[in-house]
């Protein structure tokens, strides 16, 4: 059989000997290489059938004439050279979908946290002051999701079961899913306009960049609570500071910030009904293992048909 390199790469603190153990564990036919050095990876990229990694340069594909496929370790392809690619012949695939689980969980999270008062329960802890506050119903209300691909997806699988109304925003409509509503980036205020809690979990294109704007932060509930695990710049930064300062929305959850990392002196550091975290809704301790299954699948369904074609997760290059 072929021979797949690992190249090293630490995701979240987690090294790459797991995720070279894991598609070991999953082709044991297969020689897995872990190339733990830029020298190992010029060495072992030879004779490589699949290379793995979160990137490769036109440099390293020179010398990779056996090569079929690149499976990267991201779920983003735009920093790969894929014409390069293209004309060499190689597929490429991407990491989409094995974040899913863990950012639905972390979307939920935010909302019951702010829905219950867990940040105002902290700051008086911290405080030493017992001292009952307001809390409100996360049933009852309407939900909206941006974005409808694999984030979405199961975010929106999750909510069932929580006693709410879900509308989406999807690029094709038409597609439906499994939420009660379904609209397109063109009726997005109308999705929005009831709707309490509101995730964005949709691609960085030219379409959404810019998405939530100060128009569309006005017509979101005064109340509603904001998350953002896309990409910062869905977002208008400045917009979002000045809703937040006039209370034209509850509270914003950003995974994801424009600029990133926040600088030191940004106001969104002093809210009190703002939650930041530094890109972190991706981590899972199951990364390597689910990213495994994929790359897996995609290489024994090349065996079976003889084409790195209609790939799980494949890049149209």
């Amino acid at each position: 059989m072929g021979t797949i390199v690992v190249r090293r790469q630490n995701i979240h603190g987690m090294r790459t000997d797991e995720y070279a153990a894991a598609l070991r564990d999953r082709l044991p036919a297969y020689e897995v290489t872990l190339a733990r050095t830029p020298a190992d990876v010029r060495a072992a990229v030879g004779d490589a059938e699949v290379l793995t990694g979160s990137s490769v340069s036109t440099d390293l594909l020179d010398g990779a004439d056996a090569l079929r496929l690149f499976a990267s370790t991201y779920a983003g392809y735009d920093h790969l050279p894929l014409e390069e690619l293209a004309a060499r012949g190689v597929a490429v695939t991407t990491a989409s979908g094995v974040h899913a689980p863990n950012v639905a969980e972390h979307v939920l999270g935010a909302w019951l946290s702010f829905a219950r008062g867990f940040f105002t329960a902290r700051r008086r802890q911290a405080d030493r002051v017992w001292q009952s506050f307001q809390a409100t119903d996360f049933a009852g209300s309407r939900v909206c999701v941006v974005g409808m691909g694999a984030i979405g997806s199961a975010l929106v699988d999750r909510l069932d079961g929580f006693d709410v109304e879900t509308v989406a925003v999807r690029h094709s409509p038409e597609k439906g899913g499994a939420a009660d509503a379904v609209y397109g980036y063109d009726e997005i205020h109308e999705a929005v306009v009831d709707a309490r809690y509101v995730a964005l979990a949709c691609p960085l294109t030219e379409t959404t960049r810019g998405l939530v704007d100060a128009e569309l932060l006005e017509t979101m509930h005064p109340e509603s609570v904001l998350v953002n695990v896309a990409r910062g710049p869905v977002i208008d930064t400045d917009a979002l500071v000045h809703a937040l300062q006039r209370s034209h929305v509850g509270a914003a959850a950003l995974d994801v910030t424009d600029p990133e990392p926040l600088p030191n002196d940004h106001p969104l550091w002093d809210f009190e009904n703002a939650l930041l975290t530094p890109h972190n809704a991706g981590h899972t301790p199951s990364y390597f293992e689910r990213l495994a299954d994929i790359v897996a699948e995609n290489v024994r369904r090349a065996e079976q048909t003889g084409s790195w074609d209609g790939l799980t997760n494949q890049v149209d290059v």
